[in-house]
């Protein structure tokens, strides 16, 4: 779980405070920045994680107000926006991912539309 980044006015683009996201991978690479403001060629490590992103559904009955958890889905994998990388250091807390049994499964043949990824809750609507 990480802050939702905040447009200029102040607000996030999707009116919700935070973003949730799978991490897919733990990495570190070491980089040479050769560019304006460089101070010498000394690789330096860099951290960051390989996430696949959550979005937020039906944020309304949701909250503290309505005692209710967010209700988050994966995105489409065909959305430009679906997979990142995210600095270790931005991530706020970890949180547990439930399923929503009662609502059954989100594809009947529990894939979805790829064979490849390992979907962690199986197809089932997640809340």
């Amino acid at each position: 779980m990480v802050l939702a980044d905040a447009s200029e006015d102040g607000h996030s683009s999707s009116d919700h405070r935070f973003r949730y996201a799978q991490v897919l991978g733990v990495y570190h690479a070491n980089i040479v920045y050769v560019g304006p403001g460089m101070l010498d060629r000394q690789p330096r490590r860099l951290e960051f994680l390989w996430v696949r992103w959550y979005r937020t559904v039906n944020t309304i009955n949701a909250g503290w107000a309505a005692r209710k958890l967010d209700r988050v889905q994966f995105a489409s994998m065909s959305d430009n926006d679906a997979f990142g990388f995210v600095d270790p250091s931005d991530v706020l807390r970890s949180c547990h991912i439930i399923p929503a049994f009662v609502r059954g499964r989100l594809h009947a043949d529990g894939k979805g539309l790829s064979f490849a990824p390992e979907i962690p809750q199986n197809g089932w609507h997640i809340t």
